[in-house]
Order: structure tokens, then sequence, then C-alpha cells
């Protein structure tokens, strides 16, 4: 047991997984960041991207994470995301409808454009393209 801890990744709506796990690796806002047994505490805010877990025996699972928080502990790494999916769950062609719709509000230029938010969506929607890639193309290494 001194080779894993315990991962659990929730979102406002349920609990993503919770299991035993020997690395996390997450996009933080600085960076990715790998997080290990034993890690030194800390709290950091995430950006929307993917989460790689790397079970027990080296099998990994791919999340993606809209944005939100991690808290990492000696024996247990907690991940509390605005809205979490698995990234085989993903809808490949809603995330490209989202990105193609963030930008044309973009070129649109309206008065009534809410920059931010407009900005938010297109990160998420380029954040869950991204991670659909990864998934797809570690799935044609394996």
């Amino acid at each position: 047991m001194a080779n894993s801890f315990t991962c659990n990744i929730v979102s406002a709506e349920a609990s993503i997984f919770s299991g035993s796990v020997e690395q996390v690796i997450a996009s933080g806002l600085m960076g990715d960041l790998g997080i290990l047994p034993g890690h030194t505490p800390l709290l950091t805010e995430l950006q929307p991207g993917p989460i790689r877990v790397i079970m027990d025996g080296g099998r990994e699972e791919n999340f993606f994470v809209s944005g939100g928080f991690m808290e990492v502990q000696p024996d247990v790494v907690t991940i509390l995301a605005d809205a979490a999916a698995r990234a085989g769950d993903l809808d490949e062609a809603a995330a490209e409808q989202a990105r193609q719709d963030a930008l044309k509000a973009f070129n649109e230029k309206s008065a009534e454009l809410d920059y931010t938010r407009a900005s938010a969506e297109l990160a998420e929607a380029v954040a869950q393209l991204r991670t659909i890639q990864q998934l797809r193309k570690k799935a044609g290494k394996g």
C-alpha cells in the first residue's frame, strides 16, 4: 500500500471516481502536476482539461474536468470539479460545436457579448477536444 494512495474525483452532481491509485496527472494553472504517493500537501486550482489516473498495476483511466480544485494530502488526493466526466463519455461532436459557437460569438463582436463567459466556454470546449484527442492517441498506441 506504500506505493499507492486514494484518489477521489467529485463534481457538484456526483462522485465520478474513488479508488487506490499509483499516480494522478492533472492540469493546474501553471502546468501539469504529477502526484505520487507521499506528495507534499498542496491545494491548487485546476484549469479545464484531462485528469489521468494511473491505477495499481499500471492501468490508466482518463477523466475530464471543467475546472475546480485539487487537494493533495500524503494518503489521499481529492479533486473537486465544477463538472467532471469520464473521458470516454465525452461527445466530440458536441465539444466541436461548442468551440465553433464560442468562436462565432467572438467574431460577431456584439455589444451584448459576455467575453468572460464566451472565453470560458471556448476554453472548456478546447480542453474537452484535447482530452478526446489524448485518449484517441493512447488507444492507437495500445
